[in-house]
């Protein structure tokens, strides 16, 4: 999908229809926050015009959500305040709401994902 802001709509999209699928619906609210950050991170910080969103279920009991770019820019969990800046903190929800996240690094890229336990 196209690298822009519009691009989180369409993932949350493709987040709920996988979830509801799986009889996941408990999960559906916090994974379309996780999904929008995650979208949100690679439209500020990629470097070509697409992305590509993975919504994959490794195990009976896990769902995970990545986001895929061209970038090998690692994110990191900022810890500081950060001042009156509303922007930098998508990290920490995402870390909040998912059992964990992470980054997979390509030669050519990475994918950050996070992953929820299933109900």
């Amino acid at each position: 999908m196209r690298r822009v802001p519009e691009s989180a709509e369409a993932a949350r999209k493709l987040v709920r229809a996988a979830l509801a699928a799986w009889g996941q619906e408990g999960l559906i609210e916090d994974a379309a926050l996780v999904i929008t950050e995650l979208v949100s991170n690679a439209v500020d910080h990629a470097r070509l015009e697409s992305i590509r969103v993975v919504v994959t279920r490794p195990s009976e009991a896990l769902v995970r959500f990545g986001v895929v770019d061209r970038s090998r820019n690692v994110p990191y969990l900022r810890t500081d305040s950060n001042g009156d800046n509303t922007r930098g903190r998508g990290l920490l929800l995402v870390d909040a709401l998912t059992d964990r996240w992470g980054t997979d690094r390509y030669r050519w890229g990475k994918q950050v994902w996070g992953e929820m336990t299933c109900d």
